[in-house]
């Protein structure tokens, strides 16, 4: 292109500047016309070079900026580069210190410090809180949905026991307390997304003519053997309205017999002590009895799935979708916030007489009360779902981890649980988790804790406890404890990979 150009500005100055004579030309003439039409090339061919530069340097620029903008767009990956870097390098700091007092902590209050004065103006203009961001909209939508599903369960298993207060009104039957939304998905941190099982605690209270008597196993039991034992009562003095108000003690059996609604003792227990094992069947009866006069009958097909020791439900909406509501069943200490109740311990074999203690009520207080302690941007929560996701396929359990948080719930303030802490939160939680590995101890949150919430109610035997150690099983295995560090060194790797890597 640039060679015809140059041939056709040659071609033009030759025909402008031609001299208007005749057609014979001197030798003179001609040599005057080849130097000027030489002189003229010359000129063009340095006019078409300045222009053919010039444009070369104006791609050059539109190259550069377009290189400029990309780099603008990765600047954000560059940075996250450098903050795992700096992440790995404080770990590995904090690994070989074994003091939480590092110049690693001590550099990370300082940028909190930073960071909530930026927080404070309402900006979040690093790169930390934009990665905060993308990991807060993965974890709102499973958690909206969780919502959703705890108040379809909530209002299930409240207008079952409406049904069954109405039907066992005047039986000796158990008295069916008010349920109590228990675990994750109550507490907002549920790991398992639509797998979930939401799960209900229902007091049990002892009929007319019958009391309970709380027979507590020992700390050392693993697993502690905790009996209900049921006690009959003398009636015939008491409750005096009520007519042909029978007497287990001093009534004829005869007249006990014919009563079959009485049969407490003989349908739910073995022997004087109350069987989980018979309270789950009896439940799992009434709710299959119950479930055409309830109004979600029209909204879910039920299913009751096999379980010796609660009852599982299985519902069915008419998209398709499931959802999974589990009831268990529990008997207050006095009146304290600690159960015996009838979920299943980690032995193989459980007789039904057995009642694991539960503190999952006070757990789920705990978090309440957090909630309520915290700022609205309060991350703890999202904490424990990320940590609680990279947990599969390890000895690991998500009580063990969810111990860990509530102590550091316990020392650290709230406000410092916010989404600019989020990266540092994490950190504090991996390093707590190692610290107790490396110690071989990780003491249970509600036995010795001085510092418990006052709306939380112990029984006085546990303030006064010594501290129970939950990696006790690995000071008696060294086994099991290497393969604990081995685990958490994958469980780091796999944070850092999801939290840069999305994998």
């Amino acid at each position: 292109m640039a060679s015809i150009t140059v041939r056709a500005l040659l071609m033009l100055s030759i025909f402008q500047f031609l001299p208007k004579v005749g057609d014979e030309l001197d030798e003179a003439t001609r040599e005057e016309m080849r130097l000027y039409t030489e002189d003229m090339t010359q000129l063009r061919l340095l006019q078409l070079r300045s222009l053919e530069q010039r444009s070369q340097e104006q791609r050059i620029y539109a190259r550069g900026a377009l290189l400029f903008a990309a780099l603008q767009h990765w600047q954000f990956w560059a940075v996250a580069v450098v903050l795992v870097l700096t992440f790995g390098l404080c770990w590995r700091l904090r690994k070989r210190s074994h003091q939480p007092e590092s110049s690693c902590e001590e550099e990370s209050s300082g940028s909190s410090t930073e960071d909530e004065e930026e927080e404070g103006e309402g900006e979040d203009s690093d790169d930390e809180g934009r990665l905060v961001k993308i990991f807060a909209k993965r974890i709102r939508g499973a958690l909206l949905s969780t919502a959703f599903k705890r108040r379809v369960a909530e209002d299930l298993v409240s207008d079952l026991l409406g049904v069954f207060q109405a039907r066992l009104a005047s039986s000796f039957f158990p008295v069916l307390g008010p349920a109590i939304g228990v675990g994750s998905a109550f507490e907002g941190w549920n790991p398992r997304g639509r797998d979930a099982v939401y799960r209900l605690l229902v007091p049990l209270k002892p009929p007319r003519g019958h009391s309970f008597q709380l027979e507590l196993g020992t700390a050392e039991e693993m697993p502690a053997k905790n009996c209900v034992r049921v006690q009959l009562e003398c009636t015939c003095m008491k409750d005096q309205r009520v007519e042909n108000m029978l007497c287990f003690i001093h009534q004829p059996e005869e007249a006990l017999s014919r009563n079959q609604d009485s049969s407490f003792l003989s349908s739910l227990c073995t022997g004087f002590y109350l069987d989980a094992q018979k309270i789950a069947r009896w439940f799992q009866t009434l709710v299959s009895s119950a479930w055409g006069e309830m109004t979600q009958w029209h909204h879910y097909s039920m299913k009751v799935l096999p379980s010796r020791r609660s009852c599982k439900m299985q519902l069915r909406n008419a998209s398709g979708r499931f959802l999974f509501v589990e009831v268990m069943f529990g008997v207050q200490q006095g009146d304290s916030d600690i159960f015996l109740s009838s979920q299943a311990t980690e032995a193989i074999f459980t007789p039904g007489t057995t009642w694991a203690e539960s503190y999952a009520v006070a757990e789920a207080k705990f978090f309440r009360h957090m909630a309520k302690q915290a700022p609205q941007d309060t991350f703890h929560l999202k904490c424990l779902q990320l940590c609680a996701g990279i947990l599969v396929g390890t000895s690991f359990s998500t009580y063990t981890l969810k111990t860990v948080v509530m102590h550091l719930l316990n020392t650290i303030p709230p406000a410092n649980w916010r989404r600019k802490e989020f990266l540092l939160r994490l950190q504090d939680i991996m390093w707590y988790l190692r610290s107790s590995l490396e110690e071989k101890r990780l003491d249970h949150f509600f036995f010795g804790n001085e510092n418990m919430p006052e709306d939380i109610i112990l029984p006085p035997s546990f303030q006064a406890a010594e501290p129970l150690n939950l990696f006790q099983c690995l000071v008696q295995d060294p086994a099991a404890h290497a393969t604990a560090l081995r685990e958490l060194e994958e469980l780091q790797d796999r944070l850092t990979r999801l939290l840069f890597y999305g994998v």
